[in-house]
């Protein structure tokens, strides 16, 4: 479907929209998804001309397609250059929304607008209360929308806050709070995996189910994020959304139907029947982090956590849950993990057989697939049972996956709140997340390229079990 809309991004030569957005605009043009006439009219604050702004986007394009190894169509550029145009100015100056009204009314083949805000939460509500007060919050003529990122807010009377100004400007069908990860191809592919297919589903439950462990590791560190970072931390910059994210379509039970509704119902149950174990809590902090830039050299900020947790639904209830998340960690990767009950029958227990569960393992990034563990007989003439796999590949069947920005971005064109977060669900995260921030625990020391604290290894091996190391065969075509 094409859409025939324009998109007003806040913040456009920040670094959320050079990394993320104006590469995700690329694609959306290069397949088809923006008609000819949409608008995109970037605000910020650097003077550009239109020849200026054009170079400028040239620059973030052209850097997104070397480091991705993409071929840019001169086409798609060229196309992208005609349907640009920018605004400099102060956000709370009234003359800029004039500007933009005027941009419209005169340029504009489509009535459609989405406000895409990739900058400071702190300058949400001047926005909002200039968007109402120039008329550019309602639209007679055809929608408007909103787009933000996370994190809506810093815990959960923030978010409420958050939450609360935003009804004041825009009804919850104009609202889309954006989390990236729930654009990934292969948390996506966990509904239609699960719901989709009669093999595995009957054994998504507390009989067989042993335990789950989500992974979300990566071995770089902060860079050049320090002001932002040291104010927040791993345990709210990825557990509180990502993770949380990861845990719930794994977790929910079926939804009535595919519509946003009837998920983010499915998704709401499974947040509210979390169980914290706050005494399960490690916080680390690597190695060589205070003297990043940007960094308090006192802090006591976390770069690494590990906890356990329990969905107590009829279906999970019992089956631990463990969650972890790091930077400057062994490698980079993000999968989560089902691990099944071992057989309690005897029937090979006379013959050679390796102490392994099944697992069901969805890796989102990178190499990303699906992958199922189990034991099989090893060629020859003893009898001797291996651990072996299935995988799904997605390099088996396309070159290269859609941007999770392509797709969230294609969603809120096309009116598409499945993949987004509603208030209650944002809500929901904090209020969960919340008291283990409270705890106040000091991250222990860990070096750079190891699995984090040997704490988060005791937290796991007390309860029999110990962390899977993600494979690095993991989809290698």
């Amino acid at each position: 479907m094409q859409h025939s809309s324009n998109l007003i991004i806040y913040g456009v030569t920040g670094n959320l929209a050079k990394l993320k957005i104006i590469p995700a605009l690329y694609d959306l043009f290069s397949h088809g998804k923006l008609s000819d006439t949409s608008l995109i009219i970037g605000i910020g604050r650097k003077a550009y001309d239109h020849a200026g702004f054009c170079e400028y986007i040239d620059s973030v394009i052209s850097e997104y397609a070397q480091k991705n190894q993409i071929v840019l169509e001169t086409s798609t550029l060229s196309k992208l250059h005609q349907n640009l145009r920018y605004i400099s100015g102060d956000v709370s100056n009234p003359q800029l929304y004039q500007q933009l009204n005027e941009m419209l009314s005169a340029d504009s083949a489509h009535p459609n607008t989405i406000f895409y805000l990739a900058t400071y939460p702190s300058l949400y509500q001047e926005i909002f209360k200039q968007l109402k007060q120039s008329g550019l919050n309602t639209n007679s003529r055809g929608w408007v929308r909103v787009l933000i990122e996370k994190p809506i807010g810093s815990d959960l009377c923030s978010a409420k806050d958050l939450n609360e100004l935003m009804s004041q400007y825009f009804t919850q069908e104009q609202i889309y709070r954006l989390d990236h990860y729930l654009g990934k191809e292969t948390l996506q592919n966990i509904l239609y995996f699960r719901f989709g297919n009669s093999i595995f589903e009957p054994i998504f439950n507390k009989e067989y189910v042993d335990h789950i462990q989500i992974t979300s590791s990566e071995s770089f560190g902060i860079g050049q994020r320090g002001m932002y970072y040291d104010n927040v931390g791993a345990l709210k910059d990825v557990g509180q959304n990502h993770l949380l994210q990861m845990l719930t379509l794994v977790t929910m039970d079926a939804p009535k139907a595919m519509t946003n509704e009837a998920i983010t119902l499915e998704r709401m149950k499974v947040l509210t029947h979390l169980q914290p174990d706050l005494a399960s809590l490690v916080l680390g902090q690597y190695e060589g982090y205070l003297q990043e830039e940007n960094v308090n050299p006192l802090s006591v900020t976390n770069t690494f956590f590990a906890l356990k947790t329990e969905v107590t639904t009829d279906r999970f209830k019992g089956v631990p849950i463990y969650l972890r998340a790091g930077k400057m960690m062994d490698r980079t990767v993000a999968e989560i993990s089902v691990v099944f009950k071992k057989p309690t029958n005897q029937l090979f227990k006379k013959f050679d057989a390796e102490e392994a569960e099944n697992i069901l393992t969805f890796r989102i990034q990178p190499d990303e697939g699906i992958a199922l563990r189990f034991l099989s007989k090893k060629p020859g003439h003893n009898t001797v049972l291996q651990s072996g796999s299935m995988e799904f590949c997605y390099k088996s069947i396309s070159e290269r996956l859609l941007n999770p920005y392509e797709t969230l971005i294609d969603d809120a064109l096309s009116g598409n709140q499945t993949f987004f977060n509603d208030a209650e669900e944002v809500e929901a995260q904090w209020q969960f997340i919340d008291p283990f921030v409270a705890a106040k625990i000091r991250p222990l020391a860990y070096k750079a390229g190891t699995l984090g604290p040997a704490e988060a290894n005791t937290l796991i091996e007390k309860d029999g079990r110990t962390w899977l190391a993600a494979s690095e065969f993991f989809c290698k075509i």
